[in-house]
């Protein structure tokens, strides 16, 4: 297979003679057969050399090992060490030849950064250990920020370290210096959180050391009077740990300002994956349990109903199906209820979101207008209520159409039985907007 680059040469003349053939203008370089990589058969960009002897581009095959595969692609043997060990000579080959081709538009490939290893991050690990127990700050701070910076490098230095036990090491820290004073080691807490927060899933140790009441605490302290990058952090390693245990929301329940803080990013959007940290956050403490009656509560007050309306306006799809599953979560309470039905947003918005961002967030949607309609006083007069308003929004027909697309079984009962409770206002109240008669229920979608 012979691969090349090919330039169309351009011309600055604009003369009336006739054009010459296209094959004329275009400029071919060959690149060198072993200048390529077996696998992708592209330029190396970064040349690796396994055990068998031969090269490969990092990217390739570490692609290629992650699928679970144990031996070189070439020679079909069996890898007995899966290191890599980089081919400097190839690669500087390639780049004096990409130099010496640069007048055919070839770019010159960067010297690739070396990966970070194990042994150096179980290194670093141990260092870390040491400076916690010496309680040295400046020295885990220095040691934290080497972590990030390889983090930042590539995404396979991200796997390498949280591959080798680091979450639960940072995690053990956290809490050392959160139980000592937050305040005084303020600097410290807030460089871990950025890291932690992508290293989820932690594993059960990590888990146990971050979901104590010491570094949840100090996690609510920071989401209350950290910075706006402080903030997002906080809010987003709290979001992956409750999604691991929910049980931890009995934890949280106890600490004073956590329901404030999250309603605050809300509010004050710091930006779009704080926001959907914060509703996430908040969906899984409001999710059936000892303490969710009482965040529900607190939820309400703070105003987070009329929040959720708002953001529903024009929320992008994952920030939508978060609120609306965050306000079907508020509408299994009494008060919840209430206070969705005293909103002008809600019926419109619910019936608008269905069928048009995702089947998550129309079976959210149908789960609220259900909850808001089955437990609604129906009205003697006709002139108000949950029924007639979600009639005037166009409930009626949207419910119609979801069941002749299909809907989820999950759903279909909730659905069927909206469309009867509406059907019966229609008739009581002679509601123009709701001129379909149920007879449609009994044909086959």
């Amino acid at each position: 297979m012979i691969l090349s680059w090919r330039r169309r040469r351009s011309s600055n003349n604009k003369s009336s003679e006739p054009a010459l053939n296209d094959s004329s203008l275009d400029t071919e370089v060959m690149i060198p057969t072993h200048f390529r990589c077996p696998i992708s058969l592209d330029l190396f960009k970064d040349p690796v050399t396994l055990s068998t002897g031969i090269t490969y581009d990092r990217e390739s095959i570490e692609r290629w090992i992650e699928s679970g595969n144990q031996t070189c692609p070439v020679t079909n043997q069996v890898l007995n060490s899966f290191d890599q060990i980089p081919n400097h000579a190839l690669r500087k080959m390639i780049q004096d030849w990409c130099v010496k081709n640069r007048s055919y538009g070839i770019e010159r490939i960067p010297t690739p950064r070396v990966p970070v290893s194990p042994y150096e991050v179980s290194a670093i690990c141990s260092r870390i250990e040491v400076a916690t127990r010496c309680g040295d700050d400046r020295k885990c701070v220095e040691l934290v920020r080497k972590i990030k910076a390889w983090g930042k490098e590539s995404e396979r230095n991200k796997r390498c370290v949280v591959n080798n036990g680091t979450g639960c090491v940072l995690s053990n820290t956290f809490l050392s210096f959160a139980s000592v004073s937050i305040e005084k080691h303020v600097g410290l807490l807030v460089e871990i959180l950025s890291v932690l927060a992508w290293m989820f899933p932690l594993g059960e140790e990590g888990q146990s050391k971050l979901g104590s009441t010491a570094s949840l605490s100090c996690m609510v302290w920071v989401l209350k009077n950290g910075d706006l990058s402080a903030r997002q952090k906080a809010v987003s390693v709290l979001k992956g740990l409750l999604s691991l245990n929910q049980r931890l929301v009995d934890k949280l329940a106890e600490i004073e300002g956590i329901s404030e803080a999250l309603v605050k990013i809300i509010r004050e959007p710091i930006c779009p994956k704080a926001t959907k940290a914060s509703l996430t956050a908040i969906f899984y403490m409001i999710s059936p349990s000892q303490t969710s009656v009482k965040f529900t509560s607190r939820f309400v007050e703070l105003g987070l109903v009329s929040l959720i309306t708002e953001i529903l306006v024009d929320a992008e799809k994952g920030t939508c199906e978060r609120a609306l599953g965050v306000l079907s979560g508020i509408c299994d309470s009494k008060e919840g209820r209430e206070e969705a039905s005293k909103n002008a947003l809600t019926m419109p918005i619910l019936v608008k979101k269905m069928l048009r961002i995702s089947e998550i967030a129309t079976e959210f949607a149908v789960c609220t207008l259900w909850k808001l309609c089955k437990n609604s006083k129906k009205e003697e007069d006709g002139d108000g209520g949950v029924l007639v308003e979600a009639l005037q929004s166009g409930a009626f027909q949207k419910l119609l159409v979801l069941l002749q697309v299909g809907c989820s079984e999950a759903i279909k009962e909730k659905v069927t039985e909206l469309l009867k409770l509406l059907n019966l206002q229609k008739n009581r109240s002679n509601c123009a907007d709701a001129s379909m008669d149920f007879k449609y229920l009994n044909r086959p979608f």
